[in-house]
């Protein structure tokens, strides 16, 4: 049904708009819960297309584009936050606020759910059925639970949920879907490690807790790779460690700060599990060397599941987008994304538009400070949006 109106010609016509947009919220980018300059954009944006908005989660901006007939309701999710981090670019549109970045392509799919808005906005009078439209807030933190928390899939109920991630990983030019799990879950950790401070020169009369740390990194790779079924990818990071206060003093305790990623077809059994042999392996170590520790896991998300209906609705989009259907790809990592909360809830989809050009210098991963996205793909995203509401409303 996505014949009823030109699609690639719309979208085309207004690409430099898009450009536009994305390069100014690359430009002042912000972090979770504190994106009200973006949020206020997109609400002025919105109300210029007639329609009206409402906020959620104090940042959060949500809209819904009533179709002429009565029908379900289809749910587009953009996240909007930027992330702590200092951007080495060197683009004329690199970040004014210091120390803030968006490094994962968020300013991207803020921009390209606008004008897929624009578009649909236009033509409402053809849609049976909504479109809610979702900008949300705090993606890195997961922010999807709160938004969920505070009633964004009710009033109107939704049916289905959407969302893109631009990823460099994947050539531009791809769209890369899968059914089922296509990112992992995700959990967060804190573990202090608590030793005996003292002077160097007498290791004996302290207790080294970097030393005792340093055992718990490397014993945590066992997880891994000797104690995890090869078939059921697992990550443990250490992303962050703080100890000690002088060359020439034994520190009294070490903290760090890091990721289990995890994908499992039994997820819950599986994450306890993990979690339970991660807790034997710290209590081991310390009681070896007779240190205490304080040890904190903080859930994040669990694994985006794509839905076979849905999934096949997103290939149906693509191949009518692409040129070339050689460019639909399987693809999954373990990367965590907090769109996995919708996606326990209703029928949804989540998929990546290649977005990494080596050429262009965007072949840089997520959260690089030199990260940027390939711009001619964001038209793709945009023209994606729009099939898949048609497709979903009118089929």
């Amino acid at each position: 049904m996505t014949n009823l109106i030109d699609i690639k010609k719309e979208v085309l016509s207004l690409n430099e708009e898009l450009i536009e947009l994305r390069r100014d919220f690359h430009k002042y980018p912000e972090l979770g819960y504190e994106e009200f300059r973006t949020a206020e954009k997109i609400t002025e944006y919105l109300e210029r297309l007639g329609l009206k908005t409402e906020r959620f989660c104090k940042t959060g901006v949500v809209s819904t584009i009533e179709g002429n007939k009565e029908g379900k309701t289809i749910m587009l999710r953009a996240d909007i936050d930027a992330l702590p981090q200092r951007e080495e670019t060197n683009v004329e549109y690199a970040s004014l606020n210091e120390g803030k970045m968006h490094a994962c392509g968020h300013d991207g799919h803020t921009a390209m759910l606008l004008v897929a808005a624009k578009i649909l906005a236009n033509h409402k009078e053809k849609l049976n059925g909504n479109v809610k439209l979702v900008f949300q807030p705090n993606e890195e933190q997961a922010g999807a639970e709160d938004m969920i928390k505070e009633g964004v899939l009710e009033n109107p109920k939704v049916d289905s949920a959407f969302g893109i991630h631009l990823w460099t990983p994947v050539e531009s030019g791809k769209i890369a879907v899968i059914e089922g799990p296509i990112m992992a879950a995700c959990e967060e950790f804190k573990l202090t490690v608590i030793g005996e401070s003292g002077h160097t020169s007498a290791p004996h009369e302290g207790n080294d807790p970097i030393l005792i740390t340093c055992k718990i990194v490397e014993a945590l790779q066992a997880l891994e790779t000797r104690q995890a079924n090869p078939l059921d990818p697992i990550t443990i990071m250490v992303g962050k460690i703080n100890g000690g206060s002088a060359k020439n003093i034994i520190a009294g305790s070490v903290n760090i700060e890091g990721t289990i990623r995890f994908s499992f077809e039994e997820e819950k059994k599986g994450k306890e599990r993990l979690l339970k042999n991660f807790k034997r392996i710290v209590d081991g170590i310390c009681m070896a060397f007779s240190a205490k520790y304080e040890l904190q896991f903080i859930p994040s998300n669990p694994s985006v599941n794509n839905d076979r209906e849905m999934t096949n609705l997103v290939r149906k989009g693509a191949k009518e987008t692409l040129e070339d259907e050689k460019n639909l790809i399987k693809y999954r990592c373990l990367g965590g994304e907090d769109f996995a909360d919708f996606t326990h809830r209703v029928p949804s989809a989540f998929y990546f538009i290649g977005a990494g050009n080596r050429e262009k210098e965007t072949h840089y991963p997520h959260h690089h400070p030199k990260f940027n996205i390939d711009e001619d793909v964001l038209k793709t995203g945009v023209e994606m949006h729009v099939r898949t509401v048609f497709n979903y409303l009118n089929m």
